[in-house]
């Protein structure tokens, strides 16, 4: 288990740089009429993990500029965003004011959120706590969130790319670093969190959780590499 008094601030300074990125690609997401997924913007409707999210009340942690939490409010929920970086959370209430749609924002990191237990009947986290936050400290905090059958989904990196993702540079076509052991790893771009399946069932489990489904993501086929072999 990792101290969030050492790692928060350090991911902190990462996503409060790259401004002029973060905002335009917020706006897009802000001005998408689907909820996608992940960097190959996979639709809901092929991966299906969400709930009818009409008059719930849901939780985002690890919200960033808040995107996601807009999605969920057009569609009725009752959205609350959590982020760390103020930088981020700015980002989000200037979107807010420019698409006409307000929910509360909250900084705080995922490890200690300052909300009521069992307030929320979804927590979710794409590509936020999931990655940049310890599980072994927001998993925990997610499930006192959450109400009595309340649902908790989650978009991660996979294992295999971890593995074969050396210290510096991108992921190889080769495993680079041992499956057993995972948690913690430091990149240039800030401290990651990422876990064998084994481990993510366990972690869950020992909180109370039921696991439904666990789903992959590929990069839709239009946007694939194709290759052409001439003789």
């Amino acid at each position: 288990m990792s101290d969030p008094g050492e790692y928060v601030p350090r991911n902190v300074e990462v996503w409060t740089g790259d401004e002029d990125y973060l905002v335009e690609s917020g706006r897009r997401a802000w001005g998408s009429e689907q909820i996608w997924w992940g960097i190959w913007h996979v639709p809901e409707p092929e991966l299906r993990v969400l709930p009818d999210v009409q008059g719930l009340d849901v939780v985002e942690l690890g919200c960033g500029t808040a995107y996601f939490s807009s999605w969920l409010a057009r569609q009725g929920a009752r959205v609350v965003g959590v982020d760390p970086t103020p930088a981020q959370l700015e980002r989000a209430r200037a979107f807010q004011r420019e698409f006409g749609l307000e929910f509360p924002l909250v900084e705080a990191g995922a490890e200690s959120v300052p909300l009521s237990d069992a307030s929320f009947d979804l927590a979710l986290s794409e590509y936020g706590a999931s990655i940049w936050s310890d599980p072994y400290l927001w998993i925990p905090e997610a499930a006192r969130l959450l109400r009595p059958g309340g649902l908790l989904v989650f978009l991660r990196n996979s294992t295999l790319v971890i593995l074969c993702s050396p210290d510096e540079g991108a992921a190889e076509e080769r495993l680079v670093r041992p499956q057993f052991g995972m948690h913690r790893f430091e990149w240039e771009e800030g401290v990651e969190f990422h876990l064998g399946h084994g481990d993510w069932i366990r972690l869950l489990r020992a909180n109370g959780f039921e696991v439904e489904d666990w789903s992959s993501s590929r990069r839709p086929r239009t946007q694939r590499r194709t290759s052409t072999t001439t003789s």
